[in-house]
């Protein structure tokens, strides 16, 4: 079976090497587009299976995996940043408060499609100007849905309580991934 993962964040890379599998990285040209009224808990799993949905002529022995998340607050998606003053706001919303983290995922084979998500919530301690201008300085989140990377210094030093998998706030939820792939 080999393994393709459409994908070019380096944090979905690391996941998947880091759980045992080999694979090869493909590039998918997708445009990003939710539908006007898709409700918040669903929009990972449709982006991910609209990119799996690009992706055609998969052979017999092949397994492709894509994958996207969300950061959502108050009923409001938060994307990822256009710049500075767009990731500063994203901050400045999420500080002191509790959001969630859908990552949807989609495995596809010649002959069938599984679409999951899962999701956490992350509850961040109360961010100081001073600390948003450091982190958007020093880590660039501007590749990031929600402008904060777990794995990064602002997951590190500020966030307070999680309720999930960690693996799906970084963008994978390994569990879930591995489980499927085991199956097939």
């Amino acid at each position: 079976m080999k393994i393709l993962l459409a994908s070019q964040s380096p944090r979905r890379k690391e996941l998947l090497f880091s759980l045992g599998f080999d694979f090869e990285v493909v590039k998918i040209d997708c445009e990003e587009i939710l539908p006007e009224h898709i409700e918040i808990k669903d929009a990972a799993a449709y982006l991910s299976q609209l990119k799996a949905d690009t992706f055609e002529n998969l052979a017999e022995d092949e397994v492709l995996i894509t994958a996207d998340t969300i950061v959502a607050i108050n009923d409001t998606i938060l994307g990822k940043p256009k710049d500075a003053a767009d990731a500063r706001k994203m901050l400045l919303e999420l500080s002191g408060k509790t959001h969630q983290v859908y990552t949807g995922i989609t495995i596809k084979t010649s002959s069938k499609m599984i679409t999951k998500t899962d999701v956490a919530d992350v509850e961040l301690e109360i961010l100081s100007d001073e600390e948003i201008e450091y982190y958007i300085q020093n880590y660039k989140p501007f590749d990031k849905a929600g402008s904060y990377g777990i794995q990064e210094w602002l997951g590190m030093a500020k966030i307070k309580k999680l309720s999930g998998s960690f693996y799906t706030i970084m963008g994978l939820p390994t569990h879930l991934v591995y489980k499927i792939l085991k199956e097939i």
